[in-house]
């Protein structure tokens, strides 16, 4: 499969899944309304297992800017793929978050408040204070990132090897921990975004939809789970190579 479509397919499956335990736990009437954090983490930890294994064996899975733009600092993957794989990602990200509007449209529909709806497509801080906002998204991508360095093979590369850098080269079993304890321990505050197109393709796509009484897009907030994940992303591969000269 081409690169950049294994992570259109492999993102746009990631958000479908991970997007849809939370319309499945939010939305009013759904057989999993009030499921709960657990139900929420959990979920997503196994939705990146279903990218991972998609998209893995043809583009190394890395589904998640934060973890292209690391892997291009501290592990030697070629930035000319950089945008391409960035721009599939955030594609993907929109086709899966419509998917889940499509989906659970009549629930939406039937779901009253603003916050609940938004839900589903993007993140929101629990108290709303955007530098602490932003200190927890680097902090989440901060372990993210380390500890994905931690398990990648340096000599992998996307055309040298049949297993291309990225999440893959981990397994998806071990990627699938590392997303569950992160959200578990670190999610709470804001959503753990953790990935800039995982939030601002779902927004734009929220801003999109006409969803009866959706309200706004946040949009500025949006910025948070975007810088936020990049600046950890670059602060753990700076350390990695500090590390290891």
């Amino acid at each position: 499969m081409n690169v950049y479509l294994a992570e259109f397919i492999g993102t746009a499956l990631m958000i479908l899944l991970g997007n849809g335990v939370v319309a499945n736990v939010v939305l009013k009437g759904t057989k999993g309304n009030g499921g709960g954090w657990m139900v929420i983490t959990t979920a997503w930890a196994l939705a990146v297992f279903i990218g991972v294994v998609i998209a893995g064996p043809s583009s190394g899975a890395h589904l998640n800017p934060a973890v292209t733009l690391g892997l291009a600092i501290g592990k030697g993957f070629d930035w000319h793929l950089v945008p391409f794989y960035i721009l599939a990602q955030i594609g993907g990200a929109m086709l899966g978050s419509f998917l889940v509007w499509i989906m659970y449209k009549d629930y939406f529909d039937a779901t009253e408040e603003q916050a609940l709806k938004a839900a589903p497509f993007a993140t929101a801080p629990a108290i709303r204070n955007k530098m602490s906002n932003l200190l927890s998204e680097i902090i989440g991508t901060f372990v993210l990132i380390l500890v994905i360095f931690h398990f990648t093979d340096a000599s992998m590369g996307p055309k040298e090897s049949a297993t291309p850098i990225g999440l893959g080269s981990m397994g998806a079993i071990p990627v699938t921990f590392l997303v569950w304890v992160i959200g578990l321990s670190l999610g709470g505050t804001t959503g753990y975004a953790i990935n800039p197109a995982r939030d601002l393709g779902p927004r734009i796509v929220h801003a999109l939809v006409p969803m009866k009484g959706k309200g706004g897009s946040d949009w500025g907030y949006a910025w948070v789970p975007i810088i936020g994940p990049i600046i950890g992303s670059i602060l753990a591969a700076l350390l990695f190579c500090a590390l290891n000269m």
